[in-house]
């Protein structure tokens, strides 16, 4: 849903969040368009090997997690950990720059269901140094 509205400005109600997909866009960033292919996996259980190739296929990162599923933030640190080490690894071709990060809590709006606190995103975000952003 964060990806269906970044792309057309409005929150769509019927969204499947089961369905992987691949979205193209343009916007304009800073005065430059920019050309995004947002991969959207949609938190689908996989094995290692898929996570890596997703991961690999990225330059940049939105580690997304809900305030109302606390096994979906326990995934965060990995997923962060396995970015960084799959892009520093000697293997990748381009240069050692790691990719842009962001953890973002979603669902902020649905106080009454949260499981995870503004303050468990914050303190994660500071142990990773990566920014944080709590949205709904």
């Amino acid at each position: 849903a964060l990806t269906v509205r970044f792309i057309t400005r409005r929150f769509i109600g019927d969204y499947d969040p089961t369905l992987e997909m691949i979205y193209r866009h343009m916007a304009v960033i800073d005065g430059e368009m920019v050309h995004f292919e947002i991969l959207d996996t949609a938190g689908q259980e996989e094995d290692s090997l898929q996570i890596e190739e997703k991961i690999k296929w990225g330059d940049g990162f939105a580690v997304v997690y809900s305030v109302t599923d606390r096994c979906s933030f326990d995934e965060v640190m990995r997923l962060c950990f396995l970015i960084n080490h799959i892009h520093s690894s000697p293997k990748r071709s381009s240069g050692s720059d790691q990719p842009p990060v962001v953890i973002v809590a979603n669902k902020k709006d649905l106080q009454f269901d949260r499981m995870v606190s503004t303050k468990d995103g914050e303190n994660l975000s500071k142990a990773l140094k990566l920014p944080f952003y709590e949205i709904s």
